[in-house]
């Protein structure tokens, strides 16, 4: 690596760092701000728990968040400040071309890149699990209403179905229940009952007036009881289809969430997909940004850094709005997740792309 290359990647990791460690401070300075009220309703809450299970997590949370906008930030502030003192002109002199003088900015890139893709698929959720449960606990007032669930149907194999109207999540007990079994798509079985019970220390199902019915070639079988044991392929976590819980699985548990639902026939799991997809496409943004970043930034303007920055923190803003946007239109059951999350880096990188063949013909 070039003497050039280290000076560069050096201003590049540095400048990053500097700019995240200035904003995190101050987003935790206005959340303190907003926050200490429901701290001191508590009067059991320590700080030490305060710090250890909210800003801590907090920090992970935001920092991550805040990543892209901080290297955006950073990459024009430090090559405008290079085309400032016309160092990028010197460096052209020396005969390096624009998409030679883009390597070391390249190789920033890819360890931010990786820094983020390790953070995002296993870090942060573990981060929003602890950070959830601590505001559900102290500082939302009304909780989330996840206890009761209606109109639950699941595919718990090829040919078997079960159906449940209604379901109470912190008694485990489901209301109309059925079961059905088909064989070449024609119902072969039937079990109905007025409610199911989940019995966790045997790892079974308890039916309360159920219904069995056999549907043979020339007549049809029914019994009948008011109570039956039995086991199915399925366990009550299985039965919540809940948003946020994406947030808090890694991606290898939410992968499997995902397939594990398509083959029970969920219908919609696209903010499921949305979150997945999204953990990607957020770190890839850094190589996007970088190179958009510097080719608005490799040429010295009338005005200087400032309207660089101008420039840098509006396009940022579009960025954060489309990312946004994204997040609201893939989770809708008719659209393409995938698509969706990653349209906001498809079209600024249109954009880094146009820029930076401006640059290299020049």
């Amino acid at each position: 690596m070039r003497i050039l290359d280290k000076y560069i990647l050096k201003k590049y990791l540095s400048s990053f760092i500097l700019v995240l460690v200035l904003l995190i401070p101050i987003a935790i300075a206005i959340d303190v701000a907003e926050k200490v009220d429901k701290f001191l309703r508590h009067a059991n809450l320590s700080v030490g728990e305060i710090i250890r299970d909210y800003y801590v997590n907090f920090v992970v949370i935001y920092g991550n968040t805040f990543m892209p906008l901080a290297l955006f930030i950073a990459v024009i502030f430090f090559t405008s400040k290079l085309a400032g003192n016309t160092e990028i002109i010197a460096i052209h002199s020396a005969k390096i071309s624009f998409t030679r003088f883009l390597k070391p900015y390249f190789i920033g890139a890819t360890i931010v890149t990786v820094f983020a893709l390790t953070m995002n698929h296993f870090v942060v959720p573990k981060s929003n699990e602890i950070f959830d449960k601590f505001n559900l606990t102290y500082i939302k007032s009304k909780k989330l209403n996840t206890n009761f669930i209606s109109n639950i149907n699941l595919q718990l194999g090829p040919n078997d179905y079960i159906f449940i109207k209604n379901y109470t999540v912190d008694r485990n007990i489901g209301y109309n229940f059925s079961y059905e079994i088909f064989e070449e798509n024609k119902l072969t079985q039937k079990l109905m009952a007025d409610n199911i019970r989940w019995i966790e220390k045997d790892s079974t199902y308890t039916l309360i007036n159920y219904r069995k019915r056999f549907i043979l070639k020339d007549r049809d079988s029914i019994v009948h009881g008011n109570k039956l044991d039995t086991v199915f392929n399925f366990e009550p976590k299985d039965l919540v289809n809940i948003d946020y819980m994406a947030k808090e699985m890694n991606s290898i548990e939410l992968n499997r969430y995902i397939n594990q639902s398509k083959e029970r026939g969920v219908s919609n799991l696209n903010s499921y997909l949305v979150e997945l997809h999204k953990r990607t496409s957020l770190p890839i943004s850094s190589y996007i940004l970088t190179f958009l970043a510097v080719s608005l930034a490799s040429r010295k303007k009338r005005g200087g850094m400032g309207v660089n920055l101008a420039i840098g923190i509006t396009l940022m803003f579009v960025y954060v709005f489309l990312l946004k946007i994204a997040e609201v239109l893939g989770a809708g059951a008719d659209t393409n997740s995938f698509v969706v999350v990653w349209l906001p880096n498809i079209f600024f990188g249109a954009l880094a792309l146009y820029l930076y063949l401006k640059n290299a013909k020049n």
